[in-house]
């Protein structure tokens, strides 16, 4: 299973989810789950040290005979069962074909693969939303953050949303302007907040972002 999480505003949580979505596949397949991050935060809302050397922008900006095997020298584990490729340090862009290839590769991977595609994916990040299996948007129902899905260059398979107090926009809303299922839907509360600024999301993922992403994948 190859899923891409991604949004079309910062804020939206989508590391948050990716990770927690990672930690839930990983005790599900034998092989486990790697989790792809594109953003560079994954270490900080796992609560573990920032790996130090190349990552997935690195395999990205290197020649087409750094194949996909390379890519399995990159993961680092985080926690029992699930793998970590780092972002990487270089600021080097990808070269062209490199993002379909990554793409192909991660489809062919016997593990779950999540990836942490981040905010207005394009790119090389783009060709990831394009060619998961299936790829989810996570949003917060707000009128700006939907008509930017709405205008998206890719529509996503589902939706994970994101609620908040007071909001006029919800569930029926979205799948009617997306014309997508609304995959899980998750609450903005302080045990979610909290269990990440003290990385402990690994350990203690809270019972209600669990119990909210358990099927949307």
């Amino acid at each position: 299973m190859f899923i891409t999480c991604w949004s079309v505003k910062g804020g939206s949580g989508t590391t948050v989810v990716a990770t927690a979505l990672a930690l839930l596949c990983a005790p599900r397949t034998p092989d486990g789950a790697v989790l792809v991050d594109l953003v560079g935060d994954v270490p900080l809302v796992l609560g573990v040290p920032e790996p130090i050397g190349p990552g997935i922008a690195d395999w990205l900006a290197a020649p087409d005979d750094v194949g996909a095997d390379a890519l399995g020298r990159l993961a680092v584990d985080a926690v029992p069962g699930l793998a970590v490729v780092p972002a990487g340090g270089t600021h080097d862009p990808p070269r062209p074909g490199r993002g379909i290839a990554l793409a192909a590769a991660l489809a062919a991977d016997a593990r779950t693969v999540v990836v942490d595609a981040g905010s207005s994916p394009a790119g090389a990040a783009l060709d990831l939303v394009s060619g998961a299996s299936t790829s989810l948007l996570v949003l917060r129902p707000c009128y700006l953050a939907l008509r930017r899905a709405v205008a998206a260059p890719v529509r996503p398979s589902g939706v994970v949303l994101v609620r908040e107090p007071g909001r006029a926009l919800g569930r029926h809303d979205v799948e009617d302007a997306l014309q997508v299922p609304v995959r899980a839907e998750i609450d903005v509360e302080p045990a979610v907040a909290r269990a990440v600024d003290a990385g402990l999301l690994a350990t203690r993922l809270p019972r209600s972002l669990a119990h909210g992403l358990r099927n949307a994948a």
